[in-house]
């Protein structure tokens, strides 16, 4: 299942990862050519309530440096920073045919749990392979993203700008799953500046996904985090993660790596993609080129 395609849209010809760092560029039909322009400070503030684009020309002019329009409508796809959206693994009893009526039932169990109207934003879901229940019924479990409608459409305006016509809209760390081999139970610990993304797969399938700011960058903070997230592993799924694969941590991936099979005697290691060296500003869009490619 690939988790990057939340949205159906027909094929674009650009791919595109945003982050306060700066802007990760490839063409669909060249995917070994991956191209990064760092941003000035301030030009993009990552939130899921508030203005995220702070300059929307200078990122208008870091769009069109990257791909000078040629008069054409072109088409993009678009993957925004995780902590812009929420991510939830929803569980039902029974889910609808009615793609109203599931949007619907999905917007009502998000609406508790997000920092904005619910009834206006974006959301995206996937129905995902059914799980036991231990009463011999199947759970069905709906994997969901949510952003607010507002911020969707302060990233899509420069491109609308630039010539591109946005189709599919995802988060990094969801098409950063295309580069992870799923073995049993895994984890995908991601980090991007002060925001850290960790998901759980089980099997063809997210168990939970969790995305916060870090009250500091040291490794101490990031650890805080996994700790309980392999004590929920073990305590609900009956088992010990199989494997940890790390994204962002730059030059310091391998001893974090070792420190790490050290501490939970699980193997660690970074995720790797055929297309270039993944990182903090680019590893949901090699995992959106591996997905397509």
């Amino acid at each position: 299942m690939s988790l990057a395609n939340l949205l159906q849209e027909p094929p674009p010809t650009h791919a595109f990862e945003l982050s306060e760092e700066g802007i990760a560029c490839a063409r669909v039909a060249q995917p070994g050519l991956v191209q990064f322009q760092a941003f000035e400070p301030g030009v993009v503030a990552v939130s899921p309530v508030h203005d995220n684009i702070q300059q929307p020309q200078a990122l208008l002019n870091h769009i069109q440096a990257l791909t000078p329009g040629n008069g054409r409508r072109r088409r993009a796809a678009l993957i925004l920073p995780d902590y812009c959206a929420r991510v939830a693994v929803l569980d039902f009893d029974t889910f609808p045919a009615n793609p109203e009526e599931q949007q619907a039932l999905v917007r009502f169990r998000l609406k508790k749990s997000v920092p904005f109207e619910v009834e206006t934003a974006v959301v995206s879901y996937v129905e995902q392979p059914r799980k036991s229940n231990g009463k011999g019924q199947g759970v069905i479990e709906v994997l969901a993203a949510v952003m607010s409608s507002d911020i969707v459409m302060q990233y899509e305006a420069p491109f609308r700008a630039a010539g591109f016509q946005p189709g599919l809209v995802t988060t990094s760390s969801l098409a950063a799953l295309n580069l992870v081999a799923w073995a049993g139970i895994t984890l995908l610990v991601k980090l991007s500046g002060r925001v850290l993304s960790v998901l759980v797969l089980e099997e063809n399938a997210v168990n939970l996904a969790r995305c916060m700011e870090l009250e500091g960058g040291e490794l101490e903070d990031i650890e805080s985090v996994l700790h309980p997230t392999i004590a929920y592993v073990e305590d609900e799924l009956k088992s010990r993660p199989k494997q940890i694969w790390l994204a962002g941590f730059g030059p310091h991936v391998e001893d974090v790596a070792a420190r790490w099979r050290e501490e939970w005697g699980i193997p660690v290691d970074a995720i790797r993609s055929r297309f270039g060296k993944p990182d903090k500003g680019n590893a949901g869009l090699l995992g959106y080129l591996e997905s397509v490619a």
